[in-house]
Protein backbone atom coordinates (compact mmCIF):
# COMPACT_ATOMS: atom_id res chain seq x y z
CA UNK A 1 0.00 0.00 0.00
CA UNK A 2 1.05 3.43 -0.68
CA UNK A 3 0.18 6.62 1.25
CA UNK A 4 -1.14 9.38 -1.59
CA UNK A 5 -2.25 12.89 -1.31
CA UNK A 6 -4.07 15.06 -3.81
CA UNK A 7 -6.15 18.54 -4.17
CA UNK A 8 -9.74 18.56 -4.41
CA UNK A 9 -11.19 22.15 -4.77
CA UNK A 10 -7.79 23.44 -3.09
CA UNK A 11 -8.34 20.93 0.05
CA UNK A 12 -6.25 18.14 0.56
CA UNK A 13 -7.36 14.39 0.65
CA UNK A 14 -6.11 11.37 1.70
CA UNK A 15 -5.63 8.22 -0.01
CA UNK A 16 -4.24 4.74 0.33
CA UNK A 17 -3.50 2.96 -3.00
CA UNK A 18 -3.25 -0.61 -3.79
CA UNK A 19 -1.85 -2.64 -6.55
CA UNK A 20 0.58 0.55 -8.31
CA UNK A 21 4.04 -0.01 -9.30
CA UNK A 22 5.93 -0.15 -12.76
CA UNK A 23 3.91 -0.84 -15.88
CA UNK A 24 0.39 0.91 -16.89
CA UNK A 25 -2.88 -1.04 -15.49
CA UNK A 26 -6.79 -0.09 -15.42
CA UNK A 27 -7.44 1.46 -12.01
CA UNK A 28 -10.33 2.23 -10.08
CA UNK A 29 -11.21 4.88 -7.39
CA UNK A 30 -13.39 3.43 -4.40
CA UNK A 31 -15.98 5.47 -2.62
CA UNK A 32 -17.60 4.26 0.59
CA UNK A 33 -21.29 4.64 2.42
CA UNK A 34 -21.98 7.68 4.31
CA UNK A 35 -19.79 9.19 6.92
CA UNK A 36 -17.19 6.42 5.87
CA UNK A 37 -13.79 6.30 5.97
CA UNK A 38 -11.15 4.59 3.71
CA UNK A 39 -10.15 1.62 6.15
CA UNK A 40 -13.81 0.30 6.39
CA UNK A 41 -15.38 -1.11 3.25
CA UNK A 42 -13.46 0.27 0.86
CA UNK A 43 -10.30 -1.15 1.68
CA UNK A 44 -11.62 -4.79 1.17
CA UNK A 45 -12.53 -3.81 -2.23
CA UNK A 46 -9.08 -1.86 -3.15
CA UNK A 47 -7.40 -5.06 -1.56
CA UNK A 48 -9.33 -7.38 -3.92
CA UNK A 49 -8.94 -5.41 -6.89
CA UNK A 50 -4.96 -4.78 -6.61
CA UNK A 51 -5.26 -8.94 -6.22
CA UNK A 52 -7.12 -8.65 -9.30
CA UNK A 53 -4.20 -6.52 -11.13
CA UNK A 54 -5.88 -2.83 -10.80
CA UNK A 55 -4.28 0.05 -9.08
CA UNK A 56 -6.85 0.47 -6.42
CA UNK A 57 -7.55 3.75 -4.76
CA UNK A 58 -9.33 4.08 -1.25
CA UNK A 59 -9.48 7.65 -0.28
CA UNK A 60 -10.93 9.91 2.24
CA UNK A 61 -13.49 12.33 1.25
CA UNK A 62 -12.81 15.90 2.84
CA UNK A 63 -14.05 16.49 6.15
CA UNK A 64 -13.21 12.76 7.60
CA UNK A 65 -10.37 10.66 8.35
CA UNK A 66 -6.88 12.13 7.25
CA UNK A 67 -7.73 14.42 4.59
CA UNK A 68 -8.42 17.64 5.11
CA UNK A 69 -11.46 20.33 4.85
CA UNK A 70 -13.74 21.78 7.73
CA UNK A 71 -15.40 22.01 9.65
CA UNK A 72 -15.39 18.07 10.17
CA UNK A 73 -17.96 15.51 9.76
CA UNK A 74 -19.75 17.92 7.72
CA UNK A 75 -21.66 15.15 5.43
CA UNK A 76 -21.88 17.26 1.84
CA UNK A 77 -22.93 14.94 -1.23
CA UNK A 78 -22.19 18.28 -3.85
CA UNK A 79 -18.29 18.23 -2.27
CA UNK A 80 -18.14 14.04 -2.35
CA UNK A 81 -19.13 14.54 -6.37
CA UNK A 82 -16.26 16.97 -6.24
CA UNK A 83 -14.03 14.42 -4.58
CA UNK A 84 -14.60 11.59 -6.32
CA UNK A 85 -13.98 13.57 -9.41
CA UNK A 86 -10.61 14.62 -8.01
CA UNK A 87 -9.94 10.99 -7.22
CA UNK A 88 -10.09 9.70 -11.09
CA UNK A 89 -8.15 13.08 -12.02
CA UNK A 90 -5.07 12.21 -9.82
CA UNK A 91 -5.52 8.27 -10.97
CA UNK A 92 -5.16 9.53 -14.92
CA UNK A 93 -1.52 11.17 -13.28
CA UNK A 94 -0.15 8.37 -12.58
CA UNK A 95 2.70 6.42 -14.75
CA UNK A 96 1.47 3.40 -13.48
CA UNK A 97 -1.94 4.04 -14.60
CA UNK A 98 -3.67 3.07 -18.18
CA UNK A 99 -5.68 7.11 -18.24
CA UNK A 100 -8.52 5.67 -20.74
CA UNK A 101 -9.16 2.23 -18.43
CA UNK A 102 -10.29 3.74 -15.11
CA UNK A 103 -13.69 2.59 -13.64
CA UNK A 104 -15.31 3.70 -10.17
CA UNK A 105 -16.84 1.65 -7.58
CA UNK A 106 -19.31 2.76 -4.84
CA UNK A 107 -20.40 1.31 -1.58
CA UNK A 108 -24.20 2.20 -0.51
CA UNK A 109 -24.33 5.81 0.01
CA UNK A 110 -21.14 6.25 -2.28
CA UNK A 111 -23.52 5.09 -5.44
CA UNK A 112 -25.45 8.53 -5.14
CA UNK A 113 -22.60 10.29 -5.48
CA UNK A 114 -21.04 8.29 -8.13
CA UNK A 115 -23.44 8.62 -10.27
CA UNK A 116 -23.71 12.02 -10.58
CA UNK A 117 -19.72 11.81 -10.89
CA UNK A 118 -19.77 9.89 -13.54
CA UNK A 119 -22.38 11.25 -15.62
CA UNK A 120 -20.62 14.84 -15.60
CA UNK A 121 -16.51 13.25 -15.53
CA UNK A 122 -15.77 12.25 -19.00
CA UNK A 123 -14.22 9.15 -19.61
CA UNK A 124 -15.09 6.81 -16.91
CA UNK A 125 -15.08 2.98 -18.20
CA UNK A 126 -17.42 1.71 -15.93
CA UNK A 127 -19.34 2.28 -12.35
CA UNK A 128 -19.96 -1.08 -10.12
CA UNK A 129 -22.35 -0.01 -6.99
CA UNK A 130 -22.85 -2.41 -4.26
CA UNK A 131 -25.52 -2.26 -1.76
CA UNK A 132 -26.92 1.26 -2.79
CA UNK A 133 -28.32 4.39 -1.23
CA UNK A 134 -29.88 5.90 -4.23
CA UNK A 135 -31.18 9.03 -3.51
CA UNK A 136 -34.44 10.65 -4.63
CA UNK A 137 -37.52 12.43 -2.56
CA UNK A 138 -39.29 9.28 -2.86
CA UNK A 139 -36.93 7.48 -1.13
CA UNK A 140 -35.65 9.87 1.54
CA UNK A 141 -39.34 9.81 2.77
CA UNK A 142 -39.53 6.09 2.83
CA UNK A 143 -36.16 6.24 4.60
CA UNK A 144 -37.11 8.91 7.21
CA UNK A 145 -41.14 8.58 7.50
CA UNK A 146 -42.61 12.30 6.23
CA UNK A 147 -42.50 14.20 9.98
CA UNK A 148 -39.21 12.27 10.24
CA UNK A 149 -38.03 13.79 6.94
CA UNK A 150 -40.01 17.46 7.43
CA UNK A 151 -37.93 17.74 10.80
CA UNK A 152 -34.63 16.42 9.54
CA UNK A 153 -34.86 19.04 6.69
CA UNK A 154 -35.74 21.92 8.91
CA UNK A 155 -33.26 21.26 12.02
CA UNK A 156 -30.45 20.65 9.24
CA UNK A 157 -31.55 24.24 7.71
CA UNK A 158 -31.63 25.64 10.81
CA UNK A 159 -27.73 24.50 11.97
CA UNK A 160 -26.90 25.91 8.27
CA UNK A 161 -28.06 29.03 8.78
CA UNK A 162 -26.73 29.12 12.39
CA UNK A 163 -23.05 28.27 10.67
CA UNK A 164 -23.51 30.69 8.24
CA UNK A 165 -23.93 33.08 9.94
CA UNK A 166 -21.56 32.42 13.62
CA UNK A 167 -19.44 29.66 11.94
CA UNK A 168 -20.49 27.69 15.11
CA UNK A 169 -21.41 23.87 14.20
CA UNK A 170 -24.06 21.95 15.81
CA UNK A 171 -23.22 18.10 16.01
CA UNK A 172 -25.11 15.15 17.35
CA UNK A 173 -23.77 11.56 16.66
CA UNK A 174 -23.20 9.61 13.51
CA UNK A 175 -25.03 6.66 14.58
CA UNK A 176 -26.66 5.28 17.83
CA UNK A 177 -28.84 2.65 18.26
CA UNK A 178 -31.74 4.14 20.25
CA UNK A 179 -31.70 8.02 19.53
CA UNK A 180 -33.36 8.38 16.33
CA UNK A 181 -31.84 12.02 15.86
CA UNK A 182 -28.67 11.02 14.74
CA UNK A 183 -27.08 10.58 11.19
CA UNK A 184 -27.78 7.14 10.75
CA UNK A 185 -30.14 5.86 13.40
CA UNK A 186 -30.75 2.09 14.25
CA UNK A 187 -29.17 -0.97 15.92
CA UNK A 188 -28.97 -2.62 13.00
CA UNK A 189 -26.75 0.43 11.81
CA UNK A 190 -24.94 1.37 15.24
CA UNK A 191 -24.05 -2.94 15.82
CA UNK A 192 -21.45 -2.25 12.47
CA UNK A 193 -20.29 1.05 13.32
CA UNK A 194 -20.28 0.99 17.02
CA UNK A 195 -16.79 -1.38 17.40
CA UNK A 196 -15.17 1.09 14.48
CA UNK A 197 -15.82 4.20 17.14
CA UNK A 198 -14.24 2.19 20.22
CA UNK A 199 -11.92 1.11 18.47
CA UNK A 200 -11.02 5.46 17.49
CA UNK A 201 -10.95 4.30 13.92
CA UNK A 202 -13.86 6.17 13.01
CA UNK A 203 -15.44 9.40 14.57
CA UNK A 204 -18.84 9.18 15.73
CA UNK A 205 -19.90 12.55 14.88
CA UNK A 206 -22.46 14.14 12.45
CA UNK A 207 -22.88 17.65 11.23
CA UNK A 208 -26.32 18.30 11.92
CA UNK A 209 -26.19 20.90 8.99
CA UNK A 210 -25.76 17.61 6.59
CA UNK A 211 -29.02 17.25 6.57
CA UNK A 212 -29.58 20.71 4.56
CA UNK A 213 -27.54 19.34 2.28
CA UNK A 214 -28.15 15.30 1.70
CA UNK A 215 -32.23 16.36 2.03
CA UNK A 216 -31.92 18.09 -1.38
CA UNK A 217 -29.76 15.64 -2.93
CA UNK A 218 -30.45 13.12 -5.67
CA UNK A 219 -28.94 11.17 -8.04
CA UNK A 220 -32.20 10.04 -10.07
CA UNK A 221 -31.88 12.80 -13.06
CA UNK A 222 -27.95 12.09 -12.84
CA UNK A 223 -29.29 8.31 -14.18
CA UNK A 224 -31.49 9.72 -16.80
CA UNK A 225 -28.28 11.01 -18.39
CA UNK A 226 -25.80 8.12 -17.54
CA UNK A 227 -23.47 6.87 -20.14
CA UNK A 228 -20.89 5.48 -18.39
CA UNK A 229 -21.88 1.37 -18.44
CA UNK A 230 -23.09 0.13 -15.21
CA UNK A 231 -23.12 -2.61 -12.84
CA UNK A 232 -25.88 -2.66 -9.97
CA UNK A 233 -25.31 -4.99 -6.84
CA UNK A 234 -28.60 -5.17 -4.57
CA UNK A 235 -31.29 -6.97 -3.37
CA UNK A 236 -34.60 -7.11 -1.50
CA UNK A 237 -32.28 -7.25 1.62
CA UNK A 238 -30.41 -3.72 0.83
CA UNK A 239 -31.73 -0.06 1.65
CA UNK A 240 -34.37 0.90 0.02
CA UNK A 241 -34.68 -1.90 -3.07
CA UNK A 242 -37.59 0.61 -4.82
CA UNK A 243 -35.15 3.87 -5.08
CA UNK A 244 -32.51 1.01 -6.85
CA UNK A 245 -35.40 0.23 -9.48
CA UNK A 246 -36.47 3.28 -9.61
CA UNK A 247 -32.33 4.56 -10.89
CA UNK A 248 -32.63 1.37 -12.76
CA UNK A 249 -35.81 1.91 -14.94
CA UNK A 250 -34.61 5.73 -15.06
CA UNK A 251 -30.83 4.86 -17.09
CA UNK A 252 -30.94 5.51 -20.98
CA UNK A 253 -32.72 2.21 -22.85
CA UNK A 254 -28.97 2.08 -25.01
CA UNK A 255 -26.67 2.02 -21.45
CA UNK A 256 -25.01 -1.24 -21.31
CA UNK A 257 -26.48 -1.75 -17.87
CA UNK A 258 -26.20 -5.41 -15.47
CA UNK A 259 -28.32 -6.16 -12.88
CA UNK A 260 -27.21 -8.89 -9.89
CA UNK A 261 -30.22 -9.47 -7.33
CA UNK A 262 -30.00 -11.61 -4.41
CA UNK A 263 -30.47 -12.02 -0.74
CA UNK A 264 -27.16 -11.10 0.49
CA UNK A 265 -27.60 -8.48 3.59
CA UNK A 266 -27.13 -4.99 3.27
CA UNK A 267 -24.22 -4.74 5.82
CA UNK A 268 -22.46 -8.08 4.56
CA UNK A 269 -21.10 -5.92 1.69
CA UNK A 270 -18.93 -4.20 3.85
CA UNK A 271 -16.87 -6.62 5.48
CA UNK A 272 -18.20 -10.31 5.19
CA UNK A 273 -15.61 -12.15 2.95
CA UNK A 274 -17.89 -14.02 1.31
CA UNK A 275 -20.42 -11.45 -0.09
CA UNK A 276 -17.31 -8.97 -1.02
CA UNK A 277 -16.06 -11.45 -3.07
CA UNK A 278 -19.16 -12.61 -4.72
CA UNK A 279 -19.73 -9.09 -5.77
CA UNK A 280 -15.55 -8.84 -6.54
CA UNK A 281 -16.16 -11.91 -9.44
CA UNK A 282 -18.70 -9.61 -10.34
CA UNK A 283 -17.12 -6.39 -10.41
CA UNK A 284 -13.79 -7.86 -11.98
CA UNK A 285 -15.81 -9.05 -14.79
CA UNK A 286 -17.87 -6.16 -15.20
CA UNK A 287 -14.21 -3.78 -15.11
CA UNK A 288 -12.85 -5.93 -17.84
CA UNK A 289 -15.39 -5.95 -19.95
Amino acid sequence: MEKVDFNSAGIQLVGDVYGGGEGRRPAVAIIGPMTYQKEQASTQYARRLAEQGFVALAYDSRYRGESGGAPRAWENPAHKVEDLKAAVDYLRSRDDVESDQISILAICQGSSIAFRAAAELAGVKALATIAGHYRDAQGDIEWLGEDGFAARLAQGEAAKAKYEASGDVDYVKASDPVDMNVGMPGGFVFDWYGPWAERGQWENRYAVMSDADLLHYESLSAAKTMTTPWLMIHGDNCFLPSAARRHMEAVPAELSTKTVWDDTPHLAYYDQPDAIDRAMTEVVAWFNA
